[in-house]
C-alpha cells in the first residue's frame, strides 16, 4: 500500500537527531548536544517516593481513567504555583489536569469551534501564532486541520518580545480583520524571553475588541523569575469577559517529561468547550502520578524552593554558554532570561567559509547550513530556526540549549577548543552585546 504522508512532513527535531547520529558514527565520539529541549535532570526525590507509594496502592481512583478528575487538588496547586492565581478566589475561572501541553494545544482550534459551520463568520477559521516557534499549533491548525494561520513575527530587533503592532500589521497585509484564536508561547521557545503585564494588556484588549480567544503555552513559566515574567493568568483574571486559557507542565518545572502531566486554567466557558473535545481524544493523565504531584506541591513551600534551585542551576549553565559563544563572536538574538534556551543570529561566514557560496552549504537555507556545518566540523549540535522577520527579510537563527552538564570541566575544555575554530563573520557591524540576566 502506498504512503499517505510525504517525508516533507518530518519533524525538525527528528532531523536534528539524524544529524547528531551521523556525526557520532563518523567521528566515533559523542556530540556536544545543545539541541535538547528536555531536561537532563530527574524529578525531586520526594516526588519519586510519592509516585512509588501511590503506584503500590490498590485504590480504584489511582488506576482507572482519570478523564478530567482532579486528584489531590493537583490542578489548583499547579495553577497557583505557576500562574500565581488561586482558582478558588475566582468563580469565573476553571482549572483542569491535562496529559501534557502538546496534545492540549493541538485541540485548542477545535475547542474554539473550527469544525463547526458558522455563517456569521463568513470566512475560514483563523489562528494567529508566532514564528519562529516550536510550531505544533501551526502544524495542527494549518496543515492538519485546514485552518488559516496568520504569522505574528517575533524579531531580534524587538528582542523577540510580543509586539501587538507586528500582529496588526500582519493582519492588515493580508486584509484580515480578526482571528478566531491567538496562540502564544511565553516564556518562549526558541527565544527564552518572558512577558510582562504591560506586554499582556494590549493583547488582551485586542482580543476583547475582536472577540478572539487567547491561549498561552506556559511550559517554561516555572523556569522564569517573577521580575522577568508575569503569567497570563495573573492579568487575565482582571478581565471578566476575556476568553482565555493558560497551560502549565511538570515536564520542565520538575524535569519529568515522561510523566505526561500538566494543568490548565482559563475562563469557564472556554475550558468547558475544551473538555468536550478532550473527552473524545484522551482519557486524562496517569492518576497516581497526578496524585503524587498534588500531594507534593501542596506540602508547604518545597515546590517553590525546588523551582528557585532549578532556575539558579539553569542560570549558571546559560551564563557559561552565553559567555563562551559571545567570546567566539556569535551575536545573541535576545536576552535569555526565562528558561534554558539561548538564541543566536546566524552569521554569513564561519570557518572562513561563506554559507551562501560554498559548495557544502550554498544549496541550503542559511540557518540549516550553519547548523549542519557546525555539527560536521565541531560536534556542537543546535536547532536551527528561520524567523519571518519584517519587510520581507527572513531572520536565520540557531538555538543552543543547556539541557546537558555544560559546567563539567571536560565539556568546557572541548567546547572552548571547538569554538576557537568558528570565526563567525556578520555582514553588518556587530550589535551591542546582550547577556543573560541570571
Amino acid at each position: 500500500m502506498a504512503r499517505q504522508i510525504p517525508d516533507s512532513g518530518i519533524n525538525l527535531f527528528q532531523l536534528i537527531y539524524t544529524l547528531l547520529r551521523e556525526y557520532e558514527e563518523k567521528a566515533g565520539k559523542p556530540a556536544m548536544n545543545l539541541s535538547l529541549g528536555n531536561p537532563d535532570l530527574a524529578p525531586p526525590s520526594r516526588i519519586l517516593e510519592l509516585q512509588s507509594e501511590l503506584a503500590g496502592s490498590t485504590a480504584f481512583e489511582l488506576h482507572t481513567y482519570s478523564e478530567e478528575n482532579n486528584l489531590r487538588g493537583f490542578a489548583e496547586a499547579m495553577v497557583e504555583l505557576h500562574g500565581k492565581v488561586r482558582v478558588e478566589d475566582h468563580r469565573e475561572i476553571r482549572a483542569l489536569p491535562i496529559p501534557g501541553i502538546k496534545t492540549a494545544g493541538a485541540l485548542m482550534p477545535l475547542a474554539c469551534g473550527l469544525h463547526l459551520p458558522d455563517s456569521s463568520r463568513r470566512h475560514r477559521f483563523r489562528v494567529i501564532s508566532n514564528l519562529p516557534a516550536y510550531d505544533v499549533i501551526g502544524t495542527w491548525s494549518q496543515t492538519y486541520l485546514g485552518a488559516e494561520r496568520i504569522v505574528w513575527p517575533l524579531t531580534a530587533k524587538d528582542g523577540m518580545r510580543l509586539r501587538l503592532d507586528r500582529l496588526k500589521r500582519s493582519l492588515a497585509e493580508q486584509k484580515i480583520d480578526r482571528g478566531d484564536l491567538v496562540y502564544v508561547i511565553s516564556p518562549g521557545n526558541p527565544a527564552a524571553v518572558g512577558s510582562t503585564a504591560e506586554d499582556w494588556r494590549p493583547l488582551i484588549e485586542y482580543c476583547l475588541e475582536s472577540g478572539t480567544r487567547l491561549v498561552n503555552d506556559a511550559a517554561y513559566a516555572g523556569l522564569a523569575d517573577e521580575d522577568v515574567h508575569c503569567p497570563l493568568a495573573q492579568v487575565a483574571v482582571e478581565y471578566e469577559d476575556l476568553e482565555w486559557i493558560e497551560m502549565y507542565s511538570v515536564s520542565k518545572s520538575f524535569s519529568d517529561p515522561g510523566a505526561r502531566l500538566g494543568a490548565l486554567a482559563g475562563s469557564a466557558d472556554f475550558v468547558t468547550d475544551f473538555v468536550l473535545v478532550k473527552g473524545n481524544t484522551e482519557s486524562g493523565p496517569v492518576p497516581y502520578v497526578m496524585a503524587a504531584y498534588g500531594d507534593y506541591i501542596s506540602q508547604g513551600g518545597q515546590a517553590a524552593q525546588h523551582l528557585r534551585d532549578l532556575r539558579s542551576l539553569y542560570a549558571r549553565r546559560v551564563n557559561f554558554v552565553v559567555d563562551r559563544l559571545q567570546e567566539a563572536g556569535l551575536e545573541l538574538a535576545c536576552e535569555p532570561n526565562a528558561g534554558f534556551f539561548t538564541l543566536w543570529k546566524v552569521p554569513e561566514r564561519i570557518f572562513g567559509i561563506s554559507l551562501a557560496d560554498h559548495p557544502r552549504t550554498r544549496d541550503l537555507p542559511a540557518h540549516e547550513a550553519f547548523n549542519r556545518l557546525v555539527i560536521e566540523e565541531t560536534g556542537i549540535v543546535g536547532v536551527h530556526f528561520m524567523g519571518p522577520g519584517i519587510d520581507g527579510e527572513p531572520e536565520p537563527f540557531i538555538r543552543y540549549a543547556v539541557c546537558t552538564d555544560v559546567l563539567d570541566p571536560k565539556f568546557q575544555d572541548r567546547f572552548g577548543a571547538e569554538l576557537s575554530r568558528l570565526r563567525p563573520e556578520y555582514a553588518s557591524e556587530p550589535s551591542a552585546k546582550l547577556h543573560s540576566s541570571g
